[in-house]
């Protein structure tokens, strides 16, 4: 069966400013794509290319084994959903709706059918009558969606959907989403530039910079295995700790202010050059005893900051010249100051170079 998208080659420049570099994506059907990165990395772009609101200046675009490169967008068998909702004012909930229907000559028995249908799934039923001006972001937000919905088209774009939402309902419409795209068995390219988002939505994750894919590919991966500094910095709340080392005898050594180097016994006889960054995840730098293995490691910070989080506690050191971030239980005695034993889970540790950024492990 044919990739529900592909992706080939893609440029996109305006004059000489290149927005878009060589882009290579595919999707297989059932895919929940989410293209994530800083703001200007290039990802609403891409999704317009997708979608044909922008011409394209390379390569090629397919979608259900069609080529769409220059179609427009209306043949493209899409529907999109844009953080401003585009809802028409002066019409009802229900007209909005089944307008597009209405355009392209669906019978009234079929829109009052599939009207009823989103309305049940998104538990708008009661806000039918009512105009787009009397609702709320969430509902507004569930009407875009229902609008999408009733196309029943081969792929779903959205463009940044939540970024309009106070916290709380981000939290909500996201489980709403993944719920939809769990029912539906849908495929679905999402923009958005939070990371958490792009963790708890996507079965496959596209991690852009400057126009660039840095990475793609299952959640897990992107946050187990980063690509590169960037993709590690990028991906995780709190960061990645990204740690300056250097490697000698087989051994990592941490510089600690006014103190000895932590030494770390390389994993398995790695082979790495001398300067090294080492990523390691703030839940990876555990309280004594809380983890066992030949991978844990003891070793003793000096504590700068203690920041409470509820269930977890994050206690900021420096180590390397670098601020590195723990997170403990809430039970921690750290206290700002004072040194702190600690514990290095080095299980998932990652190594990348320093002036290149890329992995080495």
């Amino acid at each position: 069966m044919a990739p529900v998208l592909t992706i080939r080659n893609l440029r996109k420049a305006y004059g000489e400013t290149v927005i878009l570099h060589d882009v290579n994506i595919e999707i297989e059907e059932g895919d929940f794509l989410v293209l994530v990165g800083p703001s200007g990395c290039g990802k609403s772009t891409l999704l317009n290319c997708i979608a044909g609101l922008e011409p394209i200046t390379g390569g090629s675009v397919a979608i259900g084994g069609r080529e769409m490169t220059k179609a427009p967008p209306k043949d493209r068998d899409i529907a999109m959903v844009f953080q401003s909702y585009a809802l028409y004012p002066t019409m009802t909930v229900a007209k909005n709706i089944t307008f597009g229907m209405k355009v392209r000559g669906v019978d009234s028995a079929t829109q009052k059918r599939k009207l009823e249908e989103v309305a049940r799934q998104l538990q708008i039923s009661q806000l039918l009558d009512r105009k787009p001006g009397q609702l709320s972001g969430g509902q507004r937000q569930r009407v875009a969606m229902g609008r999408a919905l009733v196309r029943e088209p081969k792929l779903f774009l959205f463009d940044e959907p939540l970024s309009n939402l106070d916290a709380k309902l981000r939290v909500e419409m996201r489980t709403e989403i993944k719920r939809l795209h769990q029912d539906l068995g849908a495929s679905m390219v999402y923009v958005t530039h939070d990371q958490i988002e792009a963790m708890t939505l996507a079965t496959k994750i596209v991690v852009m910079k400057g126009g660039v894919i840095q990475q793609i590919g299952a959640p897990s991966e992107i946050y187990n295995r980063p690509a590169n500094m960037f993709v590690a910095d990028f991906m995780g709340s709190p960061a990645m700790n990204l740690i300056p080392a250097t490697v000698e005898n087989g051994q990592v050594a941490i510089a600690r202010e006014g103190d000895e180097p932590i030494l770390i016994d390389l994993p398995g006889g790695a082979s790495l050059p001398r300067d090294v960054v080492l990523g390691l995840r703030p839940e990876d730098i555990v309280e004594p005893g809380a983890r066992s293995g030949a991978h844990v490691v003891p070793a003793r910070c000096k504590v700068e900051v203690v920041e409470p989080a509820g269930a977890d506690t994050y206690v900021v050191s420096r180590l390397g010249g670098a601020a590195v971030t723990a997170r403990l239980s809430a039970e921690t005695q750290a206290r700002a100051g004072q040194p702190l034993d600690v514990a290095f889970d080095l299980g998932k540790a990652s190594f990348f170079e320093p002036q290149t950024g890329a992995r080495l492990n």
